[in-house]
């Protein structure tokens, strides 16, 4: 194995033993009232739960989407986890600018969409849990969605439409899928939130919110994916939840 390839799985490993430690640790954290009837019907005592956790996060995202996502990223000629070619500006604080903008964003767009339906602006994780949820999200979210299944996607497209050579409209429609379900995959976290029992409850004004408002974070990790791998997405995701949950949560 290629000394690059070794560099790479390691960062992948290590982010994916911090996202099996913080979803044991989550385990842990207070539940909201909007989840108090989930609380009461565990399956099993919160230590056992926690190690599960730990063992289905190693398998699945590492052994599943991690390396499987790597693999088709790198046969992609993408940079799978870092660009060796980008110094720390490009991989660590150009994500913390993005990241602070989106959190915006995501701000703004909520107060402008709680005035067009009653359930108000939406709840948060509970400080300080608020901030492992945002790195545990940053980490599992951009390594199912981005380095999982946008490789999948453009891998499969990319086979398909192997005499066209537009690589960079396959790599767009991609990123665009993906976001899309990454949107439509906040949803049921949202159900839960407000008690709805089925998808056709949920207003459409709040479908489009979620959809729109996570898509566009899913839009721009995407394309600096691309460029620079999948710690530059982390960055991004994390640091706009960090602005959106953690900051705005505590206001």
């Amino acid at each position: 194995m290629k000394t690059e390839n070794k560099k790479q799985l390691k960062i992948l490993a290590i982010l994916v033993i911090v996202l099996a430690i913080i979803s044991a640790v989550n385990i842990f954290a207070p539940i909201p009232f909007q989840f108090e009837l989930l609380q009461q019907e565990l399956p099993a005592s919160k230590p056992v739960l926690a190690l599960a956790n730990i063992g289905i996060i190693i398998v699945i995202y590492g052994l599943l989407f991690g390396l499987l996502g790597y693999f088709l990223s790198r046969k992609l000629n993408w940079p799978g986890v870092f660009n060796k070619k980008e110094g720390w500006k490009k991989l660590f604080l150009k994500p913390l600018y993005i990241g602070i903008f989106l959190g915006l964003v995501l701000i703004l767009g909520d107060k402008i969409f709680s005035q067009f339906h009653t359930l108000g602006e939406f709840p948060h994780p509970i400080f300080p849990f608020s901030i492992s949820a945002s790195l545990g999200a940053g980490i599992g979210e951009e390594i199912l969605y981005r380095l999982f299944l946008m490789s999948l996607w453009a891998f499969i497209l990319g086979f398909i439409f192997k005499g066209f050579n537009k690589q960079n409209i396959i790599n767009w429609i991609a990123i665009i899928l993906a976001a899309l379900v990454f949107g439509a995959g906040h949803l049921p976290s949202m159900m839960l939130v407000y008690g709805f029992t089925s998808p056709i409850q949920i207003p459409i004004i709040i479908i489009v919110e979620i959809i729109l408002l996570n898509g566009i974070v899913g839009i721009v990790a995407g394309r600096e994916f691309i460029k620079y791998g999948l710690v530059a997405a982390v960055g991004i995701h994390f640091w706009a939840d960090i602005v959106w949950h953690v900051i705005n949560g505590l206001f």
